[in-house]
C-alpha cells in the first residue's frame, strides 16, 4: 500500500482501497479521463475532477517527502541530527514547516550573527538567552569574551555580538515562526495606498485596509497588479505589540539580569529579521491562495464555455468586424468547410452599406446561410445593427454575437497558417468566428486556453500551473464528448486521453494518406500509437457509419466481447445499435455482469450508452440564443426584464450578454436569495438567464442587472 493512501482517503472521504487503486493506476501511466470512465469498479465512480485533485495532492505529498529526506540528509551531514529533530521533520505537514525546522542548519551568507560566532561569542549568547544568572552585571558576564585579536574591543562589543546571535536564534526558531504565521493569518491586515497622484482603475485601493482573514482573492490580485504597475504601495502588517508578545512568550524563562537585554534582542529579531520575511511569506500565501482560486474559477468558467451546444446542420457566415480595413467574411458549410470569403465595408469611415448589403445577401442566398456569427471586437455594435437590419428581408436567418477572444491569436499562429495557407490572417479570424458558433469545442481547442477570455487576472497567474489546470479542463471536455476519428483536427485529437501533439498529427497524416479509418482497431497501424496509447484513447474515439456500430459509441473496445455476449443472451443483434435508441430489459444487473465478464458499474454504463448511442452531453446544455433584432443601451429602461447569456463569472458577480453589445453585471448579491460564497454556486458560463435592469450609466457604459426578478 502506498504510504499516503490512508491520508488521502481521509482528506477526500474515499475508501482506502479506492484511493490505492487510483494511485496505482496513475503510477502505471493511465490518464485521468481513462481512469474516470473505464475503471469505475476500481475507484467507486470517483469523478475526473476528484481524481485530478488526488493526483495533485499526491504530487505535493511526494515532493514534501523528498524534501524531508533531503533536509534530514543535510542536517545529518553536519552531525547535528537528533531523534527529536528527525521526528519533527517527519511530522511536518507542509513545506513551510520543514523549511522552518531546517532554517538554523542552512548554509547562510555571512551575517552579523555569523561574524559574532567567529569571534567566539556564542557561549555568551547562550548564557544570556538561558536567563539563569540572577545577580551581577552584564558587563561582568561579557568581560571574559573581550579579545582584541578577534576584534572584540570591549564588553559593549561582546554584548552587541551576543545580541546579534540571540536575535538570529530567535528568528530561526521554527515554533516562533509558526506562531507568528498563525498570528498574521488571524490578526494581520492587508493594506494598500496610492503611489501616484493620478486617477486609475486602482482608486478603490488608494487607502485600503482589510483583515487577512477576510480578504477576498480578487482584491489580493488587484492589489498585486496595482503594486506591480507602480500605482500602489502595499503590504501586510500586524501590531508590533502582538508579535512581540508571541516572541516573548517563547523566549522568556524567568527573572534574570539578562531579561531586559533579551527583550531588546526580541525587538531586534522581530523588526530586522522576522517581520520582513514573515510579511513576504504571508503575501506569498495570500497570492498563492488567490492564484489557485482564480485558476479554479477560470477552469470552472472554461468548462461550460467549451461545452456549449454546437449549432448543428447550419451553413454559417462568420463576420469579423472592423472599421478602416473592412469587415472580413467567411461562409462555412455544416461541417465547417470554407465555401467563400470576402470583405465588405458597411462601417465607418467607409459606410458602404448598400454595397455590403447586396454582396452579403447574394452570399447568403447562394449558400443557404441560416446563421451569422458576429465577432464581439472593434466595430461589433455597428456591425450588429447593420446585420439586424439586413436580415429583416431574409426570413430564416438569425445572428449571434460570438466572443472572439483568441481568434486573432489563432489566426496568426502556426496552426492557422497550416490550416489556411492561402488566406489572409483576418480571413482566418472570420472562419474561426463562424466555426465557434457551429462547434465551440472543436474550434476553441486550437487556442491556448488562457487566451479564450474567461475568468479574471489569468495573465497574472503562474503560467505552468495555469496551463496544467486548463489543459485538464479541456481534456475532460474533449473526452466527455469524444472525437470523430475521421473528421477531428490534430489540435482536438491532441487532447484525447493517451495522445500528444505528435500522435495526433500522425493520426491525421495517416487518415490523409490512407483514407477514412474503417474501425478503431485501425488506429494500431498509426506510428506512435502503441498498445498503451490505444488502450487510453480508443474509447474516446468515434467512427460514424463504420463496420462495427460499437465504434460509434463510448463503449471501450476491451468491452466489445462482453457486449456480444450481452446481445446473445438478450437475443439481440449489435446491428440494432445503428437503428438508434435501444431498449434493454435486464432484471439482475449483478448476475448479468458476472455472466458476461464485466463489473456491474461497467454494464450499467454500457446499457446507458447503448440506449442513446453516440449521444453528445452538450445537447443537454442550454441552446445558444440567436437574435433577429438589436437593442441599444439607449433602449434600456430600469425595470426592463430581458433574457441573456452568461459570458463570464468572476469572484464578485457575472457578466451577462443581453444583446446590447455591452455586457451587464449581476453582482453576487443580486443572484439568489440564499447565501452563496461564490457566483459559480448560482450560474455558469453559457447559462441562459432572465435578468432585470436595475441601474444604467450611459456615460460609463455600465449596466447593473439582477436575477431577483420579484425585487
Amino acid at each position: 500500500m502506498d504510504k499516503f493512501t490512508s491520508l488521502l482517503a481521509k482528506e477526500f472521504s474515499r475508501r482506502e482501497e479506492h484511493i490505492e487503486n487510483i494511485l496505482r493506476l496513475l503510477d502505471e501511466g493511465n490518464t485521468v479521463p481513462f481512469i474516470a470512465r473505464y475503471r469505475k469498479e476500481m475507484h467507486g465512480t470517483t469523478d475526473d475532477q476528484t481524481i485530478r485533485a488526488i493526483a495533485d495532492r499526491l504530487a505535493y505529498l511526494r515532493g514534501l517527502d523528498e524534501r524531508k529526506a533531503a533536509v534530514v540528509s543535510a542536517i545529518e551531514a553536519q552531525g547535528k541530527l537528533t531523534d527529536e529533530l528527525s521526528a519533527a521533520i517527519e511530522n511536518a505537514q507542509t513545506l513551510a514547516e520543514v523549511e522552518d525546522i531546517y532554517r538554523p542548519y542552512k548554509q547562510k551568507r555571512r551575517t552579523r550573527a555569523t561574524i559574532a560566532r567567529e569571534k567566539g561569542l556564542a557561549p555568551l549568547a547562550e548564557l544570556l538567552l538561558s536567563q539563569t544568572v540572577t545577580s551581577g552585571t552584564l558587563e561582568a558576564l561579557a568581560a571574559p569574551y573581550v579579545n582584541e585579536e578577534k576584534g572584540v574591543m570591549s564588553t559593549d562589543d561582546a554584548l552587541a555580538g551576543a545580541g546579534d546571535i540571540i536575535a538570529e536564534t530567535i528568528s530561526d526558531d521554527a515554533a516562533i515562526r509558526a506562531a507568528l504565521r498563525r498570528l498574521y493569518r488571524t490578526r494581520g491586515v492587508l493594506w494598500a495606498k496610492a503611489a501616484t497622484d493620478e486617477d486609475s482603475v486602482y482608486r478603490l485601493y488608494y487607502d485600503y485596509r482589510e483583515p487577512v482573514s477576510r480578504v477576498q482573492c480578487h482584491r489580493v490580485l488587484a492589489v498585486n497588479r496595482g503594486e506591480r504597475e507602480g500605482m500602489l504601495k502595499a503590504g501586510v502588517e500586524i501590531e508590533d505589540a502582538l508579535a512581540l508578545q508571541e516572541i516573548r512568550r517563547a523566549v522568556f524563562r524567568g527573572i534574570s539580569i539578562s531579561n531586559a537585554f533579551v527583550n531588546a534582542c526580541c525587538e531586534d529579531a522581530w523588526r530586522r529579521l522576522i517581520e520582513p520575511s514573515a510579511e513576504r511569506e504571508i503575501r506569498g500565501e495570500l497570492t498563492d491562495a488567490a492564484d489557485e482560486a482564480a485558476i479554479r474559477a477560470f477552469g470552472q468558467n472554461l468548462q461550460p464555455l467549451l461545452m456549449q451546444p454546437p449549432l448543428r446542420n447550419r451553413v454559417t457566415m462568420g463576420f469579423d468586424p472592423a472599421y478602416r480595413t473592412g469587415c472580413k467574411i467567411a461562409v462555412v458549410d455544416e461541417t465547417g468547410k470554407v465555401l467563400e470569403t470576402g470583405v465588405v465595408y458597411p462601417t465607418p469611415p467607409h459606410n458602404r452599406k448598400d454595397e455590403a448589403r447586396k454582396t452579403l445577401t447574394a452570399m447568403i442566398r447562394r449558400h443557404g446561410v441560416t446563421a451569422i456569427a458576429i465577432g464581439n471586437g472593434t466595430a461589433s455594435k455597428e456591425s450588429e445593427i447593420f446585420i439586424a437590419d439586413m436580415i429583416r428581408d431574409l426570413p430564416g436567418v438569425a445572428y449571434m454575437v460570438v466572443n472572439e477572444a483568441g481568434a486573432s491569436v489563432y489566426s496568426a499562429s502556426k496552426l492557422g497558417a497550416e490550416e489556411f495557407p492561402d488566406y489572409d490572417v483576418s480571413l482566418r479570424s472570420a472562419v474561426s468566428i463562424a466555426r465557434r458558433l457551429q462547434d465551440p469545442l472543436a474550434e476553441l481547442v486550437k487556442i491556448e486556453p488562457k487566451s479564450i477570455g474567461v475568468g479574471q487576472y489569468q495573465h497574472d497567474m503562474p503560467p505552468a500551473r495555469l496551463d496544467e489546470t486548463l489543459r485538464g479542463v479541456v481534456e475532460d471536455c474533449v473526452n466527455s464528448v469524444g472525437a470523430d476519428l475521421n473528421t477531428a483536427s490534430a489540435p482536438l485529437l491532441s487532447y484525447v486521453a493517451g495522445l500528444n501533439d505528435t500522435a495526433a498529427k500522425n493520426i491525421v497524416a495517416y487518415r490523409e494518406t490512407n483514407g477514412a479509418y474503417p474501425s478503431r482497431a485501425a488506429l494500431k497501424k498509426v506510428p506512435r500509437i502503441g498498445p498503451k496509447a490505444f488502450e487510453q484513447c480508443a474509447g474516446f474515439m468515434r467512427i460514424t457509419g463504420g463496420k462495427n456500430p460499437l465504434d460509434g459509441t463510448s463503449v471501450h473496445p476491451e468491452s466489445y466481447e462482453a457486449v456480444e455476449k450481452l446481445f446473445a443472451k438478450l437475443n439481440m443483434k449489435t446491428e440494432q445499435i445503428s437503428d438508434g435508441p435501444t431498449a434493454f430489459f435486464i432484471k439482475d444487473y449483478k448476475k448479468m455482469a458476472e455472466e458476461i465478464g464485466v463489473g456491474e458499474i461497467t454494464l450499467r454504463d454500457i446499457i446507458k450508452e447503448l440506449q442513446k448511442p453516440g449521444r453528445d452531453p452538450r445537447d443537454e446544455m442550454p441552446r445558444p440564443i440567436l437574435r433577429t433584432d438589436v437593442l441599444d443601451m439607449k433602449d434600456l429602461k430600469v425595470g426592463m426584464i430581458l433574457k441573456g447569456t452568461v459570458r463570464n463569472v468572476i469572484d464578485f458577480g457575472a457578466f451577462v450578454d443581453i444583446g446590447v453589445h455591452q455586457d451587464g453585471l449581476v453582482h453576487i448579491s443580486q443572484m439568489t436569495k440564499r447565501f452563496i460564497k461564490h457566483p459559480l454556486e448560482a450560474v455558469s458560463v453559457g447559462d441562459i438567464v432572465e435578468v432585470k435592469v436595475i441601474s444604467l450609466d450611459l456615460a460609463k457604459k455600465r449596466i447593473g442587472l439582477s436575477m431577483l426578478l420579484d425585487k
